[in-house]
């Protein structure tokens, strides 16, 4: 039986993914900011799912929350916290927030996870484009996303055999967080992209599945925004 676990897994993306890979047969383990939240998105996917509460804020206590995984064929690290911070009205808490859960913590849950993984074993970690393309307020999530190139291939080369890839989605439509915005604002980053269309939800887990299950893919950067890079 193939254990999947996917931090950040309790909505959006994260939680697509982990439906997905339910569907194909795996365990899944979801992890969530608390265990209510985490525990009643697993109810949700059903059985085959578990949740766990973690905060990824709190780094230190990581180790103690996922210390009984005891089997990771494959880790998704999609957890997110959207973050407007400009260098001219700098907010060091959420500057610290967001840089402690995707560079620290992330690396922390590897870390943890590490006795738990095989040699083929496969890990996907999500940045974004923002690293490519900044945005009025995205300081620090363009530094953050720039540096998950750094991590994956400092965790590819210092952990092989186990697989380490990242990917980058652009604008992923009908994600909640993209989904509710006004129409206007959807046609424009549509007719900037050469496909014509947005990514979609389904996009992004079919591409996370390719970077978990190809055994020759190891240290990429995958870009899924239609071409968007092009303009």
């Amino acid at each position: 039986m193939t254990t999947t676990v996917i931090v950040g897994g309790t909505r959006g993306i994260g939680w697509e993914i982990a439906r997905h890979r339910l569907g194909n047969g795996d365990t899944v383990v979801i992890t969530g900011r608390d265990d209510k939240t985490a525990a009643d998105a697993a109810a949700q996917l059903g059985d085959g799912a578990r949740g766990i509460g973690v905060d990824l804020t709190e780094p230190h206590r990581i180790k103690e929350k996922l210390a009984d995984i005891d089997r990771v064929d494959h880790l998704v690290l999609a957890a997110i916290d959207r973050d407007t911070n400009s260098v001219r009205e700098y907010d060091i808490d959420r500057a610290i927030r967001l840089a402690t859960i995707k560079l620290v913590s992330y690396t922390e849950v590897v870390h943890t996870l590490l006795p738990a993984m095989h040699d083929e074993s496969s890990v996907v970690i999500f940045g974004g484009r923002a690293k490519d393309k900044p945005y009025p307020g995205s300081t620090t999530v363009s530094t953050v996303n720039g540096g998950v190139i750094g991590m994956v291939n400092t965790l590819a080369w210092e952990l092989a055999p186990i697989r380490f890839n990242a990917i980058h989605p652009g604008i992923v439509g009908d994600s909640p967080y993209w989904a509710g915005k006004p129409a206007e604002v959807l046609e424009g980053y549509r007719s900037r992209t050469p496909l014509g269309r947005l990514a979609t939800m389904a996009d992004i887990v079919d591409a996370v599945d390719f970077l978990l299950t190809n055994r020759a893919v190891n240290a990429v950067q995958l870009y899924v925004d239609g071409g968007w890079q092009l303009t």
